[in-house]
């Protein structure tokens, strides 16, 4: 490419169809896709997080994807910082730069910047996450309205590791979690891309038409071996609050595999909770980053076709 082109930003609920959108695009630009999706990041998780195949990724240039064991807290922060030296090489080679995912929080420190939370130590976080264990997540959701009455209204009275993270934050600076966001990003990590210099897209298909496709989808990662992934994950014994233990079908692929439910309980878990992620998706981007335009995925090539041409 002659001049330094626009970013292109696809965005969008899981299974709407982002991955194959952006490798067309990379493939007809010559294109560095750089992965955008919190999950997909992992090594250990490619048929559950329905990660491009080794074919695609040898096809288009795939970069961020599968480069973290699972073990690791992966964080907004570590991301934007391999996504800055990521995208400093694709500008020097002038080729076109694709972000493709579904993790708000990823499109909103690229765009953004990331502000700074001061490192929770270590005692603090092992203290919090006995008691979720002792305690169970009811109690310390309780607790957080307590203290943090902002905090756990924004956030489901069951998703444990965010009500861990904020009850952790709090003890370890006292103040809530939503005080050190408002900062901003003026002293933490800045936007890698201004607003200017990049096309964003929010694939936004019909709810119906992406619900099947999510019930479909969990059928063939389960065909494709999603289960023998996930128990080999689960071998390790690792902490159930790590990011990777939290990828949609995994904590019901799991509880399958200890004899609690059946695989077809597990499927319909693992769907329903892949919906209900997408739910909040639709509401995340249209509240926190307004500026993505919606396009149904019908007229998503035709969208990027207007903004990067042949």
């Amino acid at each position: 490419m002659g001049q330094e082109s626009k970013a292109v930003l696809i965005a969008g609920p899981t299974a709407s169809g982002k991955s194959a959108l952006a490798l067309a695009l990379g493939a007809r630009t010559k294109g560095v896709i750089i992965n955008a999706d919190s999950m997909q990041v992992y090594s250990n998780l490619r048929v559950i997080t329905a990660r491009p195949t080794v074919d695609e990724e040898a096809r288009v240039s795939h970069r961020l994807y599968g480069q973290v064991d699972a073990a690791v807290n992966y964080s907004v922060g570590h991301w934007l910082q391999d996504a800055a030296a990521v995208l400093g090489e694709a500008r020097a080679q002038r080729r076109q730069v694709i972000f493709v995912g579904g993790t708000g929080l990823y499109f909103r420190a690229l765009t953004r910047g990331l502000a700074p939370v001061p490192p929770v130590p270590p005692s603090i976080r092992d203290a919090v996450r006995a008691r979720l264990e002792r305690d169970g997540v009811e109690a310390l959701h309780d607790e957080l309205c307590r203290r943090d009455r902002v905090a756990a209204s924004r956030l489901n009275p069951r998703d444990r590791t965010r009500i861990a993270r904020a009850l952790e934050v709090l003890e370890a600076t006292g103040r809530p979690l939503i005080d050190w966001q408002r900062q901003g990003a003026a002293a933490g990590q800045a936007a890698l891309l201004a607003p200017e210099s990049c096309h964003a897209l929010f694939l936004a298909p019909e709810r119906d038409e992406l619900y099947a496709r999510i019930t479909a989808r969990f059928a063939a990662m389960l065909e494709a071996g999603a289960l023998p992934e996930v128990a080999e994950l689960a071998s390790r014994g690792l902490d159930p609050l790590l990011p990777a233990m939290k990828a949609h079908g995994v904590p019901a692929l799991i509880r399958h595999l200890r004899g609690e439910i059946s695989l077809v309980e597990a499927a319909r878990i693992g769907s329903n909770d892949t919906r209900h992620y997408a739910k909040r998706q639709f509401t995340w981007f249209r509240n926190q980053l307004p500026e993505f335009d919606w396009v149904h995925p019908g007229q998503a090539a035709g969208w990027l076709e207007g903004c990067v041409g042949g």
